[in-house]
């Protein structure tokens, strides 16, 4: 409802007010003037109260003026809905402190004759008069029919006045005990429709302040639509009354069909009221009374009539969300309540919900009639505003007018046709525009390992860079070394490679997988707040990659899911690690096999040891690339290819990166922990080897420099020999305390066979883990991990073996 019609709505009472006291004061004239016969056909206003033909004396000018303007103590109006008002205003400002709610200057609320509702005087106005009761039955009822023409409007009668209203009770009236019982009788059946009329002034003119909203509104201006055919009747009863032809059977007569529809709008106004309905609450009220009053044409026909005017503003504020994704709704009626969030927070919170939180629907303010649109309402809307907020302006093709109808048929068309519209400009602009796949595939490459040139140049590059303690570290050259690689391998073909960046993250990729995993769990603030380690991490335990997205694709590569793909990152960069050293490893093993040890049977134990760890580690990473990551980024391919709006790509994604997170273990704690152990085992075997090798080499270098020594001849070698001889006392220092730590106990051999015991130990629990929750919780696709690693059938006997154990302790 604009704002010039709230004004009329509220100025329509102050003429009405003006005559209805008018006359209120001139009740005890005796000349009055006959109304003219078409006087029924002119404005409302013009026939609220006979106009009189004697002029006012000065004493009732004055009587008028201090009603009009003094009035202030006796208001019908419940203290309650001042707090209501008050509260309803303060909870807008604080939504919209930039545009507060208009405010009633307070002499609307304080003057009850501006209510044109039962002015409740102390002292009776006009002169003592007798006993109706002991009047002639004839005059008797003609008293009584000038009375009830007055209380119809709202005005006290002399035999017949109203009682007043404590909170939001329906108005009594109190009848002159001494009429005659027939008489009193008809008016006692007449009085409910005073009562009514009562209920709904006092109803519009509380609804129509600004803090009610637009609904309500355009609700009382059509309920003061149909009261002013109200009063009409009453004023063509009294031009009746007034020839002398209008008996109180006459009265009851003409007023009985008016009854039935006062009574429905009186009771629409409480149940408004009483359940503090606004905007789409009042809606779905009036749908169900009207959907209620099915079998009666007539009580269906009025509230539909008021449902399709109260409509109006709600379906204006609808079309302008669902055609043009903009939600103006400055008194909080919409089902759609927009919150204040930055969509740069997308890149920052792996938390930050701006997608399902920027919009949500307020389900108290969903009318009934469109409860099943409701998501596609919204999502609507939302799908035009991203793209808006890229700086196009964008109309919906097939916007027409939405009308309230009880076929809902009609404007359900309207909304899905605008739905499908939405979703087609948003999906193709992020698809064509954006080029949103290509944005995937360009991640892919580098956060899921795609280009296997491209790591191992890097790694080869920033190998000693990212051994140091991660303070050491200058991100900077890592970030030289990286656009270095990017240049020189098949990467430079990426038209998005420059997006590409490097973190240094505070904790190790365990650490921050319990983190994410302890999100909204009991745990979560324990793990927030624990001590950090004492250990600091090196280059390798905390590097990983970052991409620079903007909007509107941060919508779909969020901060979440770039954590996720960093998470996988991280974890399968630490494989690389850790196969590298391996293979460093076996390259040792080739020169250390010329040496004197290599009959020893611990050293062919290591070499074993040494070949276990590497089949593991490789197959660890076969299964996460080709049999998770690979068939897993085809599906989701395919499926944007279907996607038919943007919370289907939404879906697809997310589903991608937790299957993926989920088959490489990474969801687990309980297999987290025994991989990191494992991954732990490995590192520490491949340290001791490579200091074995060392102290092999060193051994080697000495016996050949003793040789040397021994065939060394001349003065002019004594520089020689001397420089010689200090090589010779360096390396036996090193060697000899290298040899005591591998020596001391029981030897290396002993040391050999304690990471044999650990790694079979560790490997043996994450096999029969991985048994476990294969068959109890259907994680089909983790058993490829055990044929792989068990593929000659070593590790089955004990597996099995375990697994009777677990059963015979649950048996007991």
């Amino acid at each position: 409802m604009h704002t010039t019609s709230i004004h009329w709505c509220i100025c329509f009472p102050n003429s009405l007010r003006i005559k209805k006291t008018l006359k209120f004061l001139q009740q005890n004239a005796k000349e009055r003037s006959e109304m003219s016969a078409n006087a029924a056909s002119s404005t409302a206003t013009s026939y609220c109260i006979p106009a009189t033909s004697g002029k006012m004396s000065m004493q009732e000018l004055e009587e008028l003026r201090k009603k009009l303007g003094n009035v202030t103590a006796s208001s019908n109006a419940p203290q309650s809905s001042e707090v209501i008002r008050k509260m309803l205003r303060d909870r807008h400002n604080k939504k919209n402190p930039t545009q507060p709610n208009p405010v009633f200057p307070n002499w609307v609320y304080d003057r009850p004759a501006l209510i044109g509702n039962f002015i409740t005087s102390p002292t009776p106005v006009g002169d003592p008069v007798v006993a109706v009761g002991t009047m002639p039955l004839a005059a008797q009822e003609q008293a009584l029919v000038e009375d009830l023409l007055y209380v119809l409007i709202g005005v006290d009668g002399r035999d017949v006045t109203a009682q007043p209203v404590l909170g939001r009770q329906s108005r009594s009236f109190i009848v002159d005990p001494s009429l005659d019982m027939s008489i009193k009788e008809l008016v006692n059946r007449i009085l409910p429709v005073a009562s009514c009329y009562s209920t709904i002034t006092r109803f519009t003119e509380e609804k129509s302040s600004f803090e009610y909203g637009q609904v309500n509104h355009a609700l009382t201006a059509a309920i003061r639509t149909l009261m002013k055919e109200y009063l009409i009747l009453v004023t063509q009863l009294e031009h009746l009354h007034r020839q002398g032809t209008l008996s109180l059977q006459k009265l009851w007569f003409y007023i009985q069909p008016t009854m039935r529809t006062m009574e429905i709008l009186a009771s629409i106004a409480t149940s408004v009221d009483k359940g503090e309905c606004m905007g789409g609450s009042t809606l779905s009220l009036l749908h169900d009374r009207t959907f209620n009053y099915t079998g009666d044409s007539q009580a269906q026909e009025l509230c539909l009539y008021l449902t399709k005017a109260a409509s109006v503003p709600y379906y204006e504020i609808l079309e302008k969300w669902i055609y043009r994704g903009i939600i103006k709704d400055p008194y909080s009626e919409f089902m759609v309540e927009e919150q204040e969030l930055q969509k740069e927070k997308i890149q920052e919170d792996y938390n930050d919900k701006y997608w399902d939180q920027r919009y949500t629907i307020v389900q108290h303010r969903i009318p009934s009639f469109l409860k099943k649109m409701a998501d596609k309402i919204l999502n609507t809307g939302k799908y035009l505003n991203v793209v808006r907020e890229c700086g196009r302006d964008v109309t919906c093709p097939d916007a027409k007018e939405v009308l309230y109808t009880l076929k809902e048929r009609a404007y359900v068309e309207q909304i899905e046709k605008a739905y499908y519209y939405a979703s087609k400009v948003l999906l193709d602009f992020l698809m064509e525009e954006k080029e949103l796949v290509s944005r995937l595939r360009s991640i892919k490459h580098y956060f899921l390992m795609d280009k296997g040139d491209f790591f191992v140049h890097f790694m080869d590059l920033t190998e000693e860079e990212l051994k140091k303690p991660v303070d050491n570290i200058i991100p900077p050259r890592l970030e030289a070394l990286l656009e270095l690689t990017l240049r020189m391998s098949t990467a430079n073909t990426d038209p998005f490679k420059d997006d590409l960046k490097i973190d240094l993250m505070p904790h190790d990729v365990i650490t921050q997988l319990l983190r994410v995993l302890a999100i909204d769990t009991k745990q979560e603030k324990a793990i927030i707040n624990a001590e950090p380690t004492e250990v600091s991490l090196s280059g390798l335990e905390a590097f990983s990659f970052d991409y620079i997205v903007k909007w509107p694709l941060s919508l779909i590569i969020n901060r979440k899911a770039l954590t996720r793909y960093q998470m996988l990152f991280r974890h399968m960069f630490y494989c690389k690690h850790v196969e590298r050293l391996l293979c460093n490893v076996w390259i040792s093993n080739k020169a250390a096999k010329q040496y004197s040890l290599h009959s020893a049977k611990w050293f062919a134990a290591a070499f074993a040891l040494r070949q276990r760890m590497l089949n593991f580690v490789q197959n660890i990473q076969y299964y996460m690339m080709f049999e998770v990551m690979e068939p897993t980024w085809h599906i989701m391919e395919n499926n944007l290819k279907s996607a038919s709006n943007i919370d289907d790509v939404l879906w697809y994604h997310t589903s991608f990166l937790d299957n993926c997170l989920k088959d490489c273990m990474l969801t687990n704690p309980e297999l987290l922990r025994i991989f990191s152990k494992l991954m732990s085992v490995c590192v520490m075997f491949t340290n001791c080897m490579q200091r074995f090798t060392h102290s092999m080499r060193i051994d080697s270098e000495m016996k050949r420099l003793t040789l040397e020594h021994g065939t060394m001849e001349g003065s002019s070698a004594s520089a020689e020999r001397t420089e010689e001889a200090e090589k010779k006392s360096l390396a036996s220092k090193f060697l000899a305390g290298h040899v005591d730590a591998l020596q001391s106990d029981s030897g290396f051999e002993a040391t050999i066979n304690k990471f044999d015991s650990n790694f079979s130990i560790l490997l043996l629990h994450l096999l029969d883990k991985l048994s476990i929750y294969s068959t109890n919780d259907c994680e089909h696709s983790m058993i490829s991990i055990i044929y792989r690693l068990d593929f000659n059938g070593f590790y089955t006997e004990r597996l099995e073996r375990m697994a009777i154990e677990r059963s015979q302790k649950t048996a007991a």
